[in-house]
């Protein structure tokens, strides 16, 4: 041993100190890892501020093209002055430069402004907070379950690809993701709502409650207000999540893993549940996420429909007027859904596989 090697310094349980030079000893794999992971989710967050602005500048443009005075359509057809037009817009801040209104639209909506809805002549966040529990409830109730169908049927399908079932399933699940929600909501309207010939409606035509119900009566009134809306959103989403999980585990259905747990006397259904699925759900869990953004974002058709007193109803009127402020927060708010849960997903999808982001 040389001189210079017996004087390096040695730290604790034997593991090497700076170098000689002065210089910090080489990091760990699991610093490297948590640079790496820190620097992915950087970018990410950056990504999804610079959306998130351009929603914002798109939203207050975009629906300044909808051809129609705001002011006339709030006065319901009324005979008014040119003064007391003038004074509306005045007080809703339209008589502005274009440039002016959307200085102060971003400058107010970066403090949580949203500005003053011109029908409701009130907070336009306030508006949003009164309709969000419905759209949750609805979303939340057909996310859950679509998920969790999308999974069973998709793991069954794969396991059994080929065979009639799997046919039968991935043949469904196509065609009623490829039909409009609208549509299909119309039909069950038509006939489980209002009924065919001698069938009789079994379920509302549309609301969330019939009104005058307290306790378990209302709950199980509104749970019947709910399940065509539900049916209509499973119906339309699951598809997507079944042939996704369908496509990772017939990937994975062919490792050595899977070869090595049969060899080992393990049941068919015990390898399926304990050693496939688990590492088939990666894609799924990404498009979980995905799907639940996109779900509260896509709910508008199916809530006009259904007259669902939500977010979606809410779009709807106030895009009839137009109600410029209470358009563009909700369309601020759709569109950071489906912001929010896809980086979600990518700062998510790197913790269960490490490959991702490195």
């Amino acid at each position: 041993m040389t001189a210079g090697a017996a004087s390096a310094p040695v730290g604790k349980a034997g593991a090497a100190g700076p170098a000689a030079d002065g210089s910090a000893a080489p990091r760990g794999p699991r610093a490297r890892a948590t640079t790496a992971y820190l620097r992915y989710g950087a970018g990410k967050l950056a990504g999804a501020a610079v959306s998130l602005l351009a929603v914002l500048v798109t939203g207050f443009f975009l629906f300044r093209l909808i051809p129609g005075d705001p002011v006339k359509s709030m006065t319901g057809g009324r005979q008014m002055s040119a003064e007391q037009l003038d004074h509306y817009r005045e007080q809703f801040g339209l008589d502005l430069p274009l440039w002016q209104q959307f200085t102060d639209y971003c400058g107010k909506a970066l403090t949580g402004d949203l500005g003053t809805s011109y029908q409701f002549n009130a907070p336009v966040t306030d508006r949003i907070t009164e309709a969000l529990p419905p759209t949750l409830l609805l979303t939340g109730t057909a996310f859950v379950l679509y998920t969790l169908l999308g999974i069973f049927l998709g793991t069954r399908s794969a396991w059994r690809h080929g065979r009639l079932g799997d046919r039968l399933n991935t043949g469904l699940a196509l065609a009623l993701y490829s039909v409009p929600s609208f549509w299909l909501g119309l039909l069950l309207i038509v006939t489980l709502s209002v009924g065919v010939g001698p069938l009789p409606g079994l379920f509302p035509t549309g609301g969330m409650e019939s009104g005058g119900e307290e306790g378990l009566a209302r709950v199980l009134d509104v749970a019947h207000h709910l399940v065509l809306p539900v049916v209509t959103l499973v119906a339309v989403e699951y598809g997507q999540t079944l042939l996704v999980t369908r496509s990772a585990l017939m990937d994975e259905m062919g490792s050595d893993y899977l070869t090595t747990a049969r060899a080992k006397g393990l049941r068919d259904d015990l390898v399926r549940r304990r050693h496939a699925v688990p590492n088939a759900l990666l894609p799924t869990v990404t498009l979980i996420f995905i799907n639940l953004g996109r779900t509260v974002a896509g709910v508008i058709l199916v809530e006009t429909v259904f007259s669902w007193p939500g977010l979606g109803g809410l779009f709807y009127q106030a895009l009839s007027v137009p109600d410029l402020p209470l358009v563009q927060g909700l369309f601020l708010v759709f569109a950071a859904a489906v912001i929010v849960m896809n980086t979600l997903a990518d700062l998510i999808y790197p913790l269960l596989d490490p490959r991702v982001g490195r």
